[in-house]
């Protein structure tokens, strides 16, 4: 019981608004009870009384009986009144008390009232601190008459007059704590509703089904269940990626495996039979198994980039003499190709990097810079910085990329068109997916600008220098 939230909000609300109706309750009675209209209704009662008691000289008839006689006289006046009756002298001596058990005034109090000291009615404190609401007349021989009772400490049904005032009391209580528990349950079922929807959202994405929340109630709700179908729209193309993913790995692997298996069946089923067929066979055996052991390799480097597994090393880079290092090492496969290789302005600053990695960028763009360049055609390797900025620029003139690709050469295993050039010599569309890991992880950006029919250009952005840059700064001081 009270495990879920709503009845725990239920009970919370309900036990708040029992507290207020409590106080209310409570301060309206400590208000009454302090109220002038409490002791003008003791006053009054007791005025109505001596009328009965003082008239055709009763009052001093009690002054002529016996003591004894005295007392009984003034308990069946208490017993017909209600009210404590004491016959006091000048002196503030107590001749006759209808209540002697009762704790009485000190003799000075007595004396300054028959005296005419302090007013003839009122409240007088006893000798035990209680408040008595009195009124007192003179009797003969300056002798005076007491009629007294206690101040009430709660509200009784005669001090609020029978049920005048005590049963609407009671039932406006009543019907106060009806609406507090409606009350409660609406708001309990109010606030858990929203969470409620989002638990059973929850289940449903877990079996499969994406489904979004309308966003009503309040604005911390509408947040909550914002950021929960962003959450849904981001696990719903996860999992998406990852069937393609997992797709794309099968389709790669599959080709070369199919290739290396059919030559080797040849071999071994003695179809290839000359020299120069053998060799024809074991060659492309050969390439597709490197084709395989460089798909390997580029899903293992995106494996460790995803978990943060590759260590990236803080060293100062010289990007003009690691770009000049990159254009010769490609120089024989720009030559095979026909295309020249023109290095640009490259008055670029020092900035520290990882060297190898950021080697691995460049050498992918320029190679595919010249995979997709005509014969005779060129590529050109170019930077500039500014704001704090480096971007290094390969600039190719291929038959560009279309629009509607172009957003999407950053996908792992995604391929343009396999009629454009180089379409006979690709891989497995890792190459700018890893790239734009790396660029990322050293703080920069890597961006594809492309008109088709004019070319391409690939750009790496990089900062010169970054917080965490030690080396860097050291080195400057």
């Amino acid at each position: 019981m009270f495990r879920s939230l709503q009845s725990r909000l239920f009970l919370t609300y309900l036990l708040a608004s029992g507290m207020v109706l409590l106080l209310v309750g409570a301060s309206l009675l400590l208000i009454l009870l302090r109220s002038p209209a409490v002791e003008q209704r003791a006053l009054a009662q007791l005025n109505s009384s001596l009328p009965l008691l003082l008239e055709r000289g009763q009052g001093r008839l009690l002054l002529r009986l016996s003591d004894q006689e005295q007392q009984a006289a003034v308990e069946r006046i208490d017993q017909a009144i209600g009210a404590r009756v004491l016959i006091i002298t000048s002196t503030g001596e107590v001749l006759g008390d209808s209540r002697p058990t009762q704790s009485g005034w000190s003799s000075s109090d007595l004396q300054a009232l028959v005296s005419g000291a302090i007013p003839d009615q009122g409240t007088l404190r006893a000798v035990d601190r209680r408040q008595w609401i009195y009124i007192s007349r003179p009797l003969a021989d300056n002798d005076a008459l007491m009629l007294a009772i206690p101040r009430p400490r709660l509200l009784t049904l005669r001090t609020l007059g029978d049920e005048a005032l005590l049963r609407p009391l009671l039932q406006a209580s009543g019907v106060a704590l009806l609406l507090a528990i409606l009350l409660s349950y609406l708001i309990a079922r109010w606030v858990a509703g929203p969470l409620d929807r989002i638990t059973l959202a929850s289940r449903q994405i877990a079996d499969g089904d994406f489904t979004r929340l309308d966003l009503i109630g309040p604005q911390e709700v509408r947040n909550l269940g914002q950021a929960f179908n962003s959450m849904a729209a981001r696990v719903q193309s996860s999992q998406q990626s990852l069937r393609d993913f997992v797709a794309n790995v099968s389709h790669e692997l599959k080709t070369p495996l199919t290739s290396i298996q059919g030559f080797a069946q040849a071999i071994l089923d003695g179809t290839v039979e000359d020299k120069a067929e053998r060799e024809h066979a074991a060659h492309v055996i050969y390439d597709e198994a490197n084709r395989l052991r460089r798909l390997v390799e580029d899903l293992l480097d995106l494996a460790r980039l995803d978990a943060g597994q590759i260590h990236f090393k803080r060293e100062q880079i010289d990007l003009k003499a690691l770009l000049l290092s990159i254009r010769e090492r490609l120089a024989v496969r720009a030559d095979e190709a026909q295309v020249q290789v023109k290095i640009g302005q490259l008055d670029l600053p020092l900035i520290i990097g990882d060297g190898d990695r950021l080697a691995q960028v460049f050498t992918n763009l320029l190679d595919n810079a010249i995979k997709h360049t005509p014969a005779g055609a060129q590529v050109t390797v170019w930077g500039e910085q500014a704001a704090g900025w480096v971007s290094v620029h390969v600039d190719d003139r291929g038959p560009g990329i279309p629009a509607d690709e172009l957003s999407r050469i950053f996908e792992r295993f995604y391929q343009l068109d396999k009629a454009r050039p180089g379409g006979g010599d690709r891989g497995a569309g890792l190459g700018l997916a890893i790239s734009r890991e790396i660029v990322s992880n050293h703080g920069g950006k890597l961006v594809a600008q492309s008109e088709p029919g004019r070319g391409s250009r690939f750009t790496v952005q990089l900062p010169i220098v970054r917080p965490d840059d030690s080396t860097f700064v050291a080195s400057r001081s």
